[in-house]
Parts: structure tokens; C-alpha cells; sequence
């Protein structure tokens, strides 16, 4: 259980694991992962989310909560987030290289999955939609909340015409080193305002406060340099599994002309799907929703999926 401040109870109280372990990437970097569901029912098909920048699996906890009753659901925390120590590597190589060590670490071989990114997690998916790991053990994606480039100049969280300044001060902001400090009356009617929809219930709105204000400032500064130059068009263009994506209207940092970009440019886009009046956060502000989007690719695209790597192994020892 992280030991980091998150709500203490209701929907957003970050569930109790089944079962923890560190997955180990690429170049060393250790990453926190859990297990939650039924950790050894063959039967229960998996689903693997990566969360975005600032978050960690917490931000997971409505759809790890419904989820795990039949499925086997894996969260982990990116570098530096949550309970993964930080790392002087920051890239999307990096993430891309942490999500195939996950994969590999919680997945028998051959073994599929429904992969789900937000926000900097699906930019994570968008990276290694060619590594050779992903594709192994991805049956389909859910994309919420998410760009593949010009992420700084697209964003609306800055209230003025598109524009130099504009995207000037949106860089500054997004990137700055100050400390966000203690949650506070304040401190939530700024989250609010930049990263969710104006009906948010103060629930959300907390949740979401807690798990932000937890990320180390270092950390937050790192992946903003990222975020601000990225360019992962071309791993829109090879992410070849069924794809759905999920984004809110009001969503300021990365506006629907994202989602609607990724929908026409994706080879497999199975739906967009544009939240009236939501945010930034749609896990959190629409629980249910996206839970239902998930399994709906589960029902879909990985009904058996453990049944069909099971007879595989059987059919290679026979």
C-alpha cells in the first residue's frame, strides 16, 4: 500500500493490493507494481494501466476498484512517480522501456492484455507501440486524455488567443520549479481549474489534489521538458490494435483537437469518445464510463486471452 498521502477512504482510497513486485527497466531504473483481482484465476483476463504526469497507480483507484472483482488488473508507478525512485533518464524511450519491462514481468508469454494510458500513459503506449514486447501483449489500447506532439502550444490552459505568448507562457507554467506545496482551499481551485471540468465533485477534486501535490517537484520539472518537446506521431501510426480513445471537452491541457487528431490518424480506432464538460482527469471524473470503455475491449478483443496462451503452451509441448 503506498505510503504516500492519498484520501484515506470512499471511491478514491487507493485499494490494497493482491500482490506487489519491481519490475526492472532497461537501463536499472526499478518500477513499483501491483497486482490487484484475482492474481491466480488463469481465467481472469488482465489489464495494465499506465498513469500520467504527477500520478501514480492511486489515480487508478475507482477503476482497480471495479475491475478487480473479475479481472487481473496491473498498475505500476512511472519513474520518479508514486513509489518508483527517480531517474536521471527522462525520455519516451525511457517510458517505453517501462512498460515492456512491466509487461514482461506480470505477463506469461504470449499472454494479452488491455493496455490504458493516461495522459502521459498513453503517450507512454504511443512510444512503444513498435517495441517488440508491447506488441506481444497488447490485444487493444484505451487512450484518455492524451496528445502525441505540440502539447504546449495546443494547450488552453492559459485563457488568450493561440500564439506565440500564448505557448510562452503555457511552457513557463507547465514547467515551473516551484513547489505546489500543502492541498489547500486554494490550491484545489487551481487544480480544478487546469486540469477538470467545472462541475467536478470536491471528492474528485481532492483525490486528485492529494496525488499531484505528492509528486517530488524535480520529478514533475524533469517530465515537463518532455512533455514540452514531444513528438510521437509516428507511434500513433504504428499502434496497429484495436484503439479507443476518451477525452473531455473541457479538458485544457490536452483539448479534444488531440483526441480527434489520434482518432483519424490511428490504424485501428475503434471510437472516439468526447466527454461534455469534462476535464483533463477523465479516470477520475468519469469512473464509471471509462471503466465501462475497458471492459468493453476486455469483452472485445481479450475475452480468452489467458485460454488462448495456455493452449499455446500445451500445443508447444505436445
Amino acid at each position: 500500500m503506498s505510503r504516500l498521502p492519498h484520501v484515506a477512504s470512499g471511491p478514491y482510497a487507493p485499494p490494497a493490493p493482491a500482490h506487489e513486485l519491481t519490475a526492472v527497466s532497461a537501463d536499472g531504473a526499478r518500477l513499483h507494481v501491483e497486482v490487484h483481482g484475482p492474481v491466480d484465476d488463469t481465467a481472469a483476463p488482465a489489464v495494465v494501466l499506465a498513469h500520467g504526469w504527477t500520478c501514480s497507480t492511486a489515480f487508478w483507484a475507482a477503476q482497480i476498484r471495479d475491475l478487480a472483482a473479475d479481472h487481473r488488473v496491473i498498475a505500476y508507478d512511472q519513474r520518479g512517480h508514486g513509489r518508483s525512485p527517480a531517474s536521471p533518464a527522462c525520455s519516451t524511450d525511457a517510458l517505453a522501456d517501462d512498460l515492456e519491462a512491466v509487461l514482461a514481468a506480470t505477463l506469461a508469454p504470449g499472454e494479452k492484455a488491455v493496455v490504458v494510458g493516461h495522459s502521459m500513459g498513453g503517450m507512454t503506449v504511443m512510444a512503444a507501440a513498435t517495441r517488440p514486447g508491447f506488441r506481444e501483449h497488447a490485444a487493444a489500447v484505451l487512450l484518455c486524455s492524451t496528445g502525441s506532439s505540440r502539447l504546449v502550444a495546443e494547450s488552453t490552459v492559459v485563457p488568450m488567443r493561440a500564439g506565440r505568448l500564448r505557448t510562452w507562457l503555457t511552457r513557463h507554467i507547465l514547467g515551473s520549479r516551484a513547489p505546489l506545496g500543502p492541498v489547500t482551499p486554494l490550491a484545489l481551485r487551481i487544480l480544478k481549474y487546469a486540469t477538470m471540468g467545472a462541475g467536478s465533485a470536491p471528492h474528485m477534486v481532492e483525490a486528485c489534489a492529494r496525488i499531484v501535490h505528492a509528486c517530488p517537484r524535480r520529478v514533475r520539472y524533469a517530465w515537463s521538458q518532455v512533455l514540452n518537446l514531444l513528438d510521437l506521431d509516428h507511434g500513433v501510426r504504428e499502434l496497429r490494435v484495436p484503439t479507443a480513445v476518451v477525452v473531455g471537452t473541457a479538458d485544457r491541457l490536452t483539448p479534444p483537437v488531440h483526441a480527434r487528431a489520434l482518432a483519424a490518424a490511428l490504424p485501428h480506432c475503434v471510437g472516439l469518445t468526447e466527454l461534455p464538460g469534462l476535464g483533463h482527469m477523465t479516470p477520475v471524473e468519469a469512473p464509471e464510463l471509462v471503466t465501462g470503455k475497458i471492459r468493453e475491449l476486455v469483452t472485445t478483443y481479450a475475452p480468452d486471452a489467458r485460454k488462448k496462451t495456455d493452449d499455446a503452451r500445451i500445443k508447444e509441448g505436445a
